[in-house]
């Protein structure tokens, strides 16, 4: 079996308190939100996951935030 590269792209903006993975940052798609109002998940037109933010992420320091993408 061939193993795949998964290239990954993170952003941390410190005063926006915002954090941004990106699995594939050269293809199109846009933010939806998902059941935790602290993420959001970037996916293509067809519904595939590209990536994921974080909304006040110094929040998770005692505890960590766990969801589900779709």
């Amino acid at each position: 079996m061939a193993k795949m590269k998964v290239k990954l792209k993170v952003w941390y903006d410190q005063e926006g308190d915002f954090l941004e993975v990106l699995f594939d940052s050269k293809k199109p798609g846009f933010f939806r939100e998902t059941r935790h109002e602290q993420v959001m998940e970037k996916v293509d037109s067809k519904g595939n996951i590209l990536g994921f933010s974080v909304l006040k992420v110094s929040r998770l320091r005692k505890k960590p935030l766990e969801v589900a993408l779709a």
